[in-house]
């Protein structure tokens, strides 16, 4: 055991001198390989590895499709994996397919999750539109294709208006699926639903798919379709009539998450808040962390809230105008207009990019980095400008990254030379 116990110390040492030369080196400057040359793509959103040792890329389309390809080839190879194109998902700009998750028994029990959005015409709602979170299982006739018939609806969320719909599910190391959801759209949070616990939007969700939970729904009790983590941090308030805190809820006051990720080394959860008027921001998510939307954007102030409330800080922000710079704590950050969530790099085939936080902006298509030490940025800046527009970034099972362009495909993040 002394021995064994010795090696681990010897093991963690020349870890840790990996990680502080990795650290040491400035950041390097990365460049775009363009994969899947015979892939035709439109309105690329979403991309995940199947967790079963495959090599099997599932690329999300905005419309409706799932196609899956080989990772190693050049897309010729594509198959149509899901399509619900016919349900009409996407009518607004921030609609549609908008993500996939495997669950993480995929290999055993073949269930994956989708988010879409869905109308509501003809429906008794007083909201137009809705999100649906739903499971579906692969067909049991072929791997590379989806049964439509084995969709069970998990979550249906009313959405007030046509944009700010976050839309990204990720199982979590903990087993669990986060969900994240935008404000509901329009402009400046009209409802407030930013600081509002009674509601879903605005908000990381955390819920088990693997169990039932009941709830209190006025008088009588309701069966979920899913089970409510017991250590999430509304779990203890009251029902009041179904109007109290929603106990799915996992963080708040966040305006849009798009696309966020959690660091395979340490577990932390890495997002990427979309901003409105001046400042797009990143932060660390926790538990039960008030992100200060519709109250603050970034930083700063932006409507009126309660005094002496407290919020959790952003990592870090950048603001859409050059004469915002010095009124920003990261004054040497480039500017942009909607940040892009990315990744923490932990893949093998890039040292000098080890444990740098990865990022993007749509409009600008500018990458960014940052290396996050002791709870503050350490360093940051550009790691290449480009013009294409940024929908998301991936992470396949290596540690590789990956950057997805809305309408001109797939791209391998690689270091220039």
């Amino acid at each position: 055991m002394i021995f064994r116990h010795n090696l681990k110390i010897a093991a963690f040492s020349i870890l840790s001198v990996v990680v502080f030369c990795a650290h040491a080196q400035p950041l390097p400057k990365v460049q775009l390989q363009p994969l899947f040359p015979r892939l035709s793509l439109q309105r690329t959103l979403w991309m995940s590895e199947a967790p079963d040792g495959s090599g099997r890329l599932f690329i999300v389309e905005q419309a409706g499709r799932i196609l899956v390809v080989n990772k190693h080839g050049d897309g010729g190879d594509a198959k149509e994996f899901f399509n619900i194109v016919d349900r009409k998902p996407f009518v607004d700009n921030e609609e549609g397919l908008l993500s996939l998750a495997f669950h993480p028994g995929f290999n055993t029990n073949r269930l994956f999750y989708v988010y879409y959005n869905q109308q509501n015409e003809g429906q008794h709602s007083p909201f137009p539109r809705r999100s649906v979170i739903s499971e579906f299982r692969v067909s049991s006739e072929d791997p590379n294709r989806a049964d439509l018939h084995s969709e069970r609806v998990l979550l249906e969320v009313p959405q007030p208006f046509g944009n700010h719909k976050g839309g990204q599910i990720t199982f979590g190391p903990d087993g669990y699926l986060y969900i994240a959801l935008g404000d509901g759209g329009l402009g400046c949070d009209p409802f407030g639903n930013g600081q509002n616990t009674s509601t879903l939007l605005a908000k990381i969700l955390r819920i088990d798919v693997n169990s039932r939970s009941e709830v209190q729904v006025g008088p009588a009790k309701h069966t979920l379709a899913y089970g409510i983590p017991t250590d999430n941090p509304f779990v203890s308030e009251p029902d009041m009539g179904g109007l109290g805190a929603r106990k799915e809820i996992w963080a708040y006051g966040l305006r849009n998450v798009w696309r966020y990720s959690f660091d395979r080394f340490s577990g932390e959860l890495w997002a990427g808040d979309v901003g409105q008027d001046l400042w797009e921001e990143v932060d660390l998510i926790t538990k039960g962390g008030n992100y200060g939307w519709s109250v603050r954007e970034g930083f700063h102030h932006f409507k009126p809230g309660p005094e002496g409330a407290r919020y959790n800080d952003p990592v870090l922000e950048y603001p859409h105008r050059p004469d915002l710079l010095s009124n920003s704590r990261f004054p040497k950050h480039s500017t942009g207009l909607c940040v892009i969530g990315g990744y923490v790099y932990h893949g093998k085939r890039y040292p000098s990019l080890q444990g740098v936080y990865i990022y993007g902006d749509y409009n600008l298509g500018t990458i960014w980095g940052l290396r996050h030490k002791d709870g503050k940025v350490a360093e940051y800046g550009t790691l290449l400008e480009q013009p294409k527009n940024i929908s998301s970034f991936s992470e396949d099972a290596e540690g590789e990254l990956y950057v997805l362009a809305l309408d001109s495909g797939v791209f391998a993040l690689t270091t220039a030379p």
